[in-house]
């Protein structure tokens, strides 16, 4: 059964805007040269690849919100995060490109 929630691009950039932005952690999962193209200034940048050797970087006592180019890997992060035992996991479906979108930029 799947506990991580999707959560849309608009939801995602309502939050960033908001005070409840400092209750939650936001990683990008995406590789460097991605994250050097465009990013989120708030988000931490873990790439997927480096997720186990990095777990102790992860707030989990905080809503964590992952995120990657179109919200594939994103995915593939919150089922190995659930299997280390993390909840309280977002997805933030179709990733920084329906970001970029909203906000009027074309990321690919």
């Amino acid at each position: 059964m799947m506990k991580w929630q999707d959560v849309t691009p608009q939801a995602m950039l309502e939050l960033l805007e908001g005070e409840q932005f400092k209750s939650i952690q936001l990683i990008d999962v995406r590789e460097q040269f991605e994250w050097d193209f465009y990013h989120i200034a708030a988000a931490d940048h873990i790439p997927m690849n480096t997720i186990p050797a990095r777990l102790s970087e992860l707030d989990d006592t905080r809503p964590l919100y992952i995120v990657c180019a179109h919200g594939v890997r994103s995915v593939a992060v919150c089922d190995y995060l659930e299997e280390q035992g993390y909840s309280n996991l977002h997805n933030v479906s179709g990733g920084m490109a329906a970001i970029a979108l909203l906000k009027g930029f074309q990321y690919d």
